[in-house]
């Protein structure tokens, strides 16, 4: 049968779908919509089924507040093409926007969540059967506050949201706080918030690279008591190559060889505990005061940018931070 411009816009509309993809979803169940309707939605599970194992590196990144309640939501897909696709920034403003009307305590309660008769999971779906991408929510985050603002970087890849504790606080100083988790990705607020898992991980690194640090200094001073320069040996590499250039012997290379590995097993096995925690806990404190965002030098512009930290700056505008939130699809 005969499909007309009128039916191809309506169907259009309520899928999102492209036009050849409607007029041929019409024709193909006979001018029924809702079989048209059925079709596309299949077409969309089927390219999502197929393009499962795909990587959705790519997509939009949008955040919004409503009513003491803050949300970021990341709709993923494979290519930047499609992430800056009119429809593609709608379908996540629209998601966006449910989920601050809506408040869903998590991922799936969102996903659960209908528009128009479909979930929201449907849709994502249904998206992905017009643009031929695997399509998914990556991020869905919440914070709420008696002030929460929000900051989304030009591109559309990185989001934050923020919540203060104090009512009505001064939108250009909240702003800015919500600008410098943007660039300085804080982990917490502070070392208490910090995960256990990655306190724990960062000291593991911390205590190994002390101790790498240290043995290195004791082969040092033992290829130097020897002669060598610890800079030609310091790498098999290293020593090949200056071997070829005349600059060491092939006895200096075996010499500077068994040095490094004796030196090493025994210093190894003969680090002083105490030292090697005391220097590690340095390097602990240095983490928290690069990463956690009260110790963090304030960098979300104006006048206190690079002159306080961001504690220095809440303090002095009687504010408390108490959540935030950073979703990015960028490699940091």
């Amino acid at each position: 049968m005969a499909v007309t411009m009128a039916e191809i816009q309506k169907l259009r509309t309520m899928t999102g779908a492209g036009m050849m993809d409607c007029k041929n979803a019409l024709t193909e169940s006979n001018g029924d919509m809702e079989k048209a309707i059925e079709l596309i939605r299949k077409r969309g599970q089927a390219i999502a089924a197929k393009r499962s194992d795909r990587e959705a590196s790519e997509g939009c990144v949008l955040a919004g507040i409503s009513d003491g309640f803050a949300a970021v939501v990341a709709v993923k897909c494979e290519t930047d093409f499609v992430a800056k696709n009119a429809d593609f920034v709608a379908l996540t403003q629209k998601i966006l926007d449910t989920a601050l009307a809506e408040k869903p305590e998590n991922l799936d309660a969102l996903l659960a969540i209908k528009i128009d008769g479909r979930t929201i999971a449907d849709l994502v779906t249904e998206r992905s059967g017009v643009t031929g991408e695997k399509m998914e929510i990556g991020y869905y985050e919440f914070v709420k506050g008696n002030t929460v603002t929000s900051y989304i970087h030009p591109g559309n890849k990185l989001a934050t949201i923020v919540a203060f504790a104090e009512k009505d606080a001064e939108y250009e100083t909240i702003h800015g706080v919500a600008m410098h988790i943007a660039a300085m990705s804080p982990v917490a607020i502070d070392e208490n918030a910090v995960p256990q898992k990655v306190k724990d991980s960062e000291l593991a690194v911390a205590i190994e690279k002390t101790k790498m640090e240290l043995v290195a200094k004791e082969v040092e001073v033992a290829l130097k008591k020897a002669g060598l320069n610890p800079a030609h040996v310091d790498s098999d590499d290293h020593i090949e190559s200056n071997m070829a250039k005349g600059w060491i012997t092939a006895e200096d290379a075996a010499k500077a060889r068994e040095i490094k590995t004796a030196v090493a097993e025994e210093k190894s096995a003969s680090l002083p505990e105490q030292k090697v925690n005391a220097i590690a806990a340095g390097r602990m404190a240095k983490f928290y005061k690069e990463y956690t965002l009260l110790e963090q030098k304030y960098e979300g512009g104006g006048e206190e940018a690079g002159k306080v930290t961001v504690k220095e700056l809440l303090a002095k505008k009687h504010l408390t931070c108490n959540a935030f939130k950073r979703v990015t699809l960028n490699q940091d």
